[in-house]
């Protein structure tokens, strides 16, 4: 196998959502640094296009409150788009900044906090982290509707510093309490359009002045008349929020690392990459495109193949992108949409503020039947045009013996790296129809049609 095309295949797993032969051959074409940079400014490539999502479906232009159904959407952003490592992103600040439409109600809020995430999710943390404080999404999520002056709620500003920022033990009570403080009076107002007298309003974020609490607070050994911002300004300069988010990009990007709860007693996999992602960013002022440069372009990132599962939400879109015939948004994409739900990952239903448990955890007897099924399916279905193109890249190589005929598509579908067990069974699987020709080219299609679906089917195909 070409270690170039293997090379590119790995960072289009992980910054994006895999690609076919075709676009592995051209990146590698242009060489793996200017991928990196095309990756990273994603206005040099086309966006996914909503507009045309909602011509075709216009009851998601705010979907009903059922299962799946309001990620519709955001699944076709993600099959559609050529700005991957954008999209990526959004993905990633959805399981660090996990809102769910459970107790919003409300799916236009979520995917308004999901546009944002598109918008600014490559840029400053910190305006990220501002933003999302006054993202009406999140404060209904964790209450800071709720959080007065008179009557402080500390939702919001225990999650801030535990799962959005700084991580457990690096805080005290007391600073939970000063940083919820500063945040009474941001608070949301429904947007209620002139005329209208009925239907469900959109939110806005509103200050009220009158119900801040502008008293002085200590907040981790700073003392002063503190309003939000200004604990989002202490917030990014302490350590712990570098090592923090640097901790989530590693675990996201490069390997499983164990659940964000032990983070606190568990050192990371690779304490110097995550040193020296914490480092840039502090380096960088808060840059994520910064970061994400750094970590593409280290020997840590480029050495950890398939050391990541994929999660549901990778497993689908990247089946999705592989097989083809999904960029225009035709009937059945609601239900598609449903499809990393019934895998453990129902896109903007996380199951709390903490997010989802990845890794190992994406997987057992119930979730790896659902991800065979759905992969086994897509690749099984020979008029699509991802199919066809493997097939037909198979077929140029004429008459082969079972073993090179597994090697091919092993090598055309990933490429994908097996154990000699796996590759004994799926040989053995093959011979039992004798050598691959093209007599019958239907029948030879089926074959190879078949043989990726066994393919899907393994253990290795779980890991990115």
């Amino acid at each position: 196998m070409n270690n170039d095309i293997e090379l590119i295949a790995h960072l289009m797993r992980r910054a994006g959502f895999g690609a076919s032969r075709t676009e592995l051959e051209y990146r590698s074409s242009i060489g793996y640094d200017a991928t990196v940079e095309e990756l990273l400014n994603p206005d040099t490539q086309l966006s996914s296009d909503r507009l045309e999502f909602l011509r075709y479906h216009p009851h998601f232009w705010k979907p009903i409150t059922s299962s799946g159904m309001g990620g519709a959407g955001w699944l076709h952003d993600m099959v559609s788009t050529q700005r991957v490592l954008q999209e990526k992103m959004v993905l990633f600040w959805h399981q660090v900044f996990a809102t769910g439409y459970s107790k919003i109600d409300h799916y236009h809020e979520v995917i308004h906090q999901i546009d944002m995430f598109r918008d600014i999710g490559m840029g400053d943390y910190r305006e990220l982290l501002v933003a999302l404080a006054k993202n009406p999404a999140m404060i209904y999520w964790l209450d800071n509707c709720d959080n007065h002056s008179y009557a402080v709620n500390e939702n919001w500003g225990r999650e801030l510093l535990e799962l959005f920022s700084m991580g457990v033990g690096n805080y005290t009570e007391d600073d939970v309490r000063e940083c919820s403080r500063a945040f009474t009076g941001w608070t949301i107002t429904p947007m209620i359009p002139r005329g209208s007298g009925t239907g469900r309003f959109d939110w806005a974020f509103e200050y009220q002045e009158e119900d801040h609490d502008d008293g002085e607070k200590t907040f981790l050994g700073h003392t002063g008349n503190f309003n939000g911002e200004d604990i989002i300004d202490i917030v990014c300069a302490h350590p712990a929020t570098a090592r923090f988010i640097a901790r989530h990009l590693y675990n996201f990007f490069v390997a499983d690392e164990p659940q964000v709860p032990a983070w606190s007693v568990e050192p990371p996999r690779d304490e110097a990459a995550v040193q020296l992602l914490a480092d840039t960013f502090r380096e960088s002022n808060y840059d994520m495109k910064a970061v994400l440069r750094v970590l593409f372009n280290s020997e840590f990132f480029k050495e950890a193949r398939f050391e990541k599962i994929k999660s549901p939400v990778e497993v689908v879109v990247g089946t999705m992108r592989l097989v083809g015939g999904y960029e225009f948004p035709k009937p059945g994409i609601g239900n598609l949409a449903k499809e990393p739900g019934y895998m453990g990952q129902d896109l903007l239903g996380p199951p709390s503020v903490e997010g989802w448990h990845t890794g190992s955890e994406w997987i057992n007897s119930g979730t790896l039947m659902k991800r065979i099924n759905f992969t086994a399916d897509m690749v099984g279905d020979t008029s699509k045009p991802g199919i066809q193109d493997i097939i037909s890249r198979v077929k140029s190589k004429g008459n082969l013996n079972v073993d090179t005929f597994v090697d091919t598509c092993l090598d055309i579908l990933g490429p994908i790296e097996v154990q000699e067990e796996t590759k004994g069974q799926l040989v053995g699987h093959a011979s039992e129809l004798g050598d691959l020709t093209w007599s019958d080219d239907k029948i030879s299609s089926d074959r190879i049609a078949e043989m990726l679906q066994l393919i899907v089917a393994t253990r290795e195909y779980q890991y990115q």
